[in-house]
């Protein structure tokens, strides 16, 4: 009995220490990358698909939630997946540290490293695990993507702001995760994950992508742009006109929709030209 009970505090403690916020959740993070899918080079696609685990059966779509499933094993990697901000301003060198201080453990930060370490592809030498970089890397571009990942520090990115998404009680983070993704699939969609992709994939225009990819950055990534993007967003849109226990509705919903729709879709864009900048030397252009 007394094992018992030392099991069951054991599984609070981990519980209640349990990081908040995952992202888009499953669904938003599967879209982004299944819209990466279809900007990879030929030579990246054969990259990705060398590096890829078996579970995930050729399609990096399918492991783009992993960084999230794992924070529990590595729990080291939970201040990866989000940087928060005194203000509505994002400054790297401000605001990208663990709670313990440590510089560059942010989601930015994350992305420059899991992009540098993916650039020893093809070097036998090479003491990193790859397949685990490019699952990190996949997941952490969807992250910077989601406005409140890049979120106000006093709320922990709307973590603490408890609202009611229609009658359902939740809390303003994960109305961004997940609800808003959510009723958009059963409203517009049939729930029909597929049928969701093709409609954001339809509206990316040409012009869109290549302006959406335009990182001059020869050093690093542009996820510093990015997420002054988010920080932007949050602010005028995630926050805007929330009080707390506020009940969040069709004006919130059809207003934000489009919003979130961008960044999944900007997401899926940016994330592909880092892999082919990566794994694909014949192109010109560095991202």
């Amino acid at each position: 009995m007394g094992l018992i009970l030392l099991f069951i505090v054991f599984l609070i403690s981990i519980v209640a220490r349990a990081p908040t916020g995952e992202a888009w959740g499953k669904q938003g993070h599967f879209m982004t990358c299944k819209i990466a899918e279809k900007y990879l080079t030929e030579k990246t696609s054969k990259a990705v698909l060398d590096l890829l685990p078996e579970i995930a059966n050729g399609e990096l779509a399918s492991v783009c939630a992993w960084a999230d499933e794992v924070r529990f094993r590595y729990r080291w990697s939970s201040h990866l997946h989000y940087v928060n901000t005194p203000d509505c301003t994002y400054k790297f060198s401000r605001d990208c540290h663990d709670n313990k201080g440590v510089k560059d453990r942010c989601v930015v930060g994350a992305i420059n490293n899991y992009t540098e370490q993916l650039r020893s592809f093809g070097d036998s030498s090479s003491g990193y695990n790859l397949t685990e970089s490019l699952m990190f890397l996949a997941h952490f571009v969807g992250d910077v993507h989601q406005p409140l990942h890049v979120g106000l520090e006093a709320d922990e990115g709307g973590n603490t702001i408890i609202i009611h998404w229609y009658r359902r009680k939740t809390n303003l983070h994960h109305v961004w995760d997940s609800n808003i993704i959510e009723t958009a699939l059963k409203d517009f969609y049939r729930n029909d994950q597929s049928s969701m992709i093709e409609a954001i994939s339809k509206n990316i225009t040409d012009s869109d992508a290549d302006s959406w990819d335009n990182c001059r950055n020869k050093r690093v990534t542009c996820a510093n742009n990015y997420a002054l993007e988010s920080i932007h967003l949050s602010c005028n849109y995630a926050y805007k006109d929330v009080e707390e226990n506020a009940t969040l509705g069709d004006d919130y919903f059809f207003s934000r929709l489009p919003v979130v729709e961008k960044r999944i879709a900007q997401g899926g864009v940016r994330l592909a030209a880092i892999l082919n900048q990566i794994f694909d030397t014949s192109l010109v252009e560095i991202i």
